[in-house]
């Protein structure tokens, strides 16, 4: 297993290179299996994940997820996207660490204005393209990867407006060749993380974390089934453990407010990715359950 992160400015090539490490990987003498992880994979337009922060920052905890996900099925994992921010290539390394297995950087390196002339000529062809503001603030904030910095290294630089890339490229099968290499006690040139102490804590608690939700929200789902059930027409809703209420205005069946509930869960455990942590307590996560049903519902927080 392997994680390998592409990244470059926008419009430098990255996809190009990730589908050629791909096709040069599956017909390595390994024959391995390669999972290409990208932006297009979640349906979006390009210029919607970077219109805005918060949009940008779901796109990086979405693609994070996947990773994660897909580290531990014994495939080469290739993140196709800018990761463009140093702090998140550092949480891919991070996953690869847990995980342990062999991690990379490879950094298409395409000078600016490059860049923009091929922007230019897809938005010509009618092809995914990004607008001129949007470019001009990703060109701005993209943080180089550096060989010095652990999450950066191994570095594999490739200039593609100036070499080119083909399967039989240096780069190309210098990347293949540190990626496949059996690896055992006299191998020096090939490094495979370790897991450390805190990234597996981190895991448990997560793990944890996610059990006590799950845990909390069923039981405030208990509670209002329950409180209905008495009959009578019904307004709020009490828990107590001085929670506050949850005001509702109509019956809710069980179909709507396991929808809602499996909707929380998804979203709490997305915006953790590169947000705030997860609740590790029920009461948390029952506070911020009945927040979410206040606001859905159109009740407010007495």
């Amino acid at each position: 297993m392997a994680l390998v992160v592409i990244c470059g400015q926008p419009c430098s090539g990255k996809s190009t290179a990730a589908v050629t490490l791909s096709e040069a990987l599956k017909e390595s003498e390994t024959k391995q299996n390669v999972r290409i992880i990208d932006e297009d994979s979640f349906h979006l337009d390009r210029n919607q994940n970077y219109a805005n922060m918060p949009a940008e920052k779901m796109l990086r905890g979405k693609l994070r997820s996947d990773v994660d996900r897909s580290v531990s099925r014994g495939d080469i994992v290739i993140v196709d996207s800018l990761n463009s921010i140093k702090g998140y290539r550092y949480e891919l390394w991070c996953i690869a660490r847990a995980a342990g297995i062999r991690y990379c950087v490879l950094f298409c390196d395409v000078d600016e204005d490059r860049c923009r002339e091929w922007n230019k000529e897809r938005e010509g062809r009618g092809e995914a393209s990004y607008d001129d503001g949007i470019f001009e603030d990703l060109v701005r904030r993209f943080e180089k990867p550096e060989r010095r910095n652990r999450w950066d290294s191994p570095l594999f630089e490739l200039f593609l407006s100036r070499d080119g890339i083909e399967k039989s490229s240096p780069v190309v099968l210098e990347a293949v060749t540190y990626l496949t290499k059996t690896v055992d006690s006299k191998t020096q040139d090939v490094r495979i993380l370790q897991p450390s102490i805190a990234t597996q804590s981190a895991r448990f608690s997560e793990a944890n974390s996610l059990y006590e939700l799950d845990r909390a929200t069923q039981e405030v789902i208990n509670a209002i089934v329950e409180q209905q059930a008495l009959g009578g027409a019904i307004s709020r809703v009490t828990l107590g453990n001085d929670l506050p209420p949850i005001e509702i205005c109509r019956p809710v069946g069980l179909p709507e407010l396991g929808r809602l509930r499996r909707t929380f869960v998804k979203l709490m455990g997305q915006s953790s990715l590169s947000g705030p942590p997860l609740p590790t307590d029920a009461n948390s996560g029952k506070r911020r359950f009945v927040d979410y049903l206040n606001r859905e519902f159109g009740g407010s927080n007495a």
